[in-house]
């Protein structure tokens, strides 16, 4: 894990620097992405995956939201046995 100086400087760990061939005074990009945030090496941008992978990925993807969509849901709450009432009763003195 990196550690932000009071500088707001980070040290990248050196096996992701040799992974991707980062050098000292090497340009890194820092790119919010939602709730997280990207670092790419400068000028060093990944190739899009070729148009066979991309369907190969899109079908997986496909077939894998097809089996959880085809999963029953549980059954209804109506059968628990308990209403939501009983939870903000128990452990109450009667």
């Amino acid at each position: 894990m990196a550690r932000v100086t009071s500088k707001y400087q980070v040290t990248v760990p050196r096996a992701i620097a040799d992974q991707y061939s980062i050098r000292p005074g090497d340009d890194i990009n820092w790119i919010a992405a939602g709730d997280i945030i990207r670092v790419s090496p400068a000028g060093k941008a990944a190739k899009p995956p070729d148009r066979e992978l991309q369907l190969r990925l899109f079908d997986k993807a496909t077939d894998r939201h097809r089996r959880r969509s085809s999963v029953p849901k549980t059954g209804s709450p109506r059968n628990r046995g308990w209403k939501r009432e009983d939870l903000y009763r128990r452990g109450r003195s009667r």
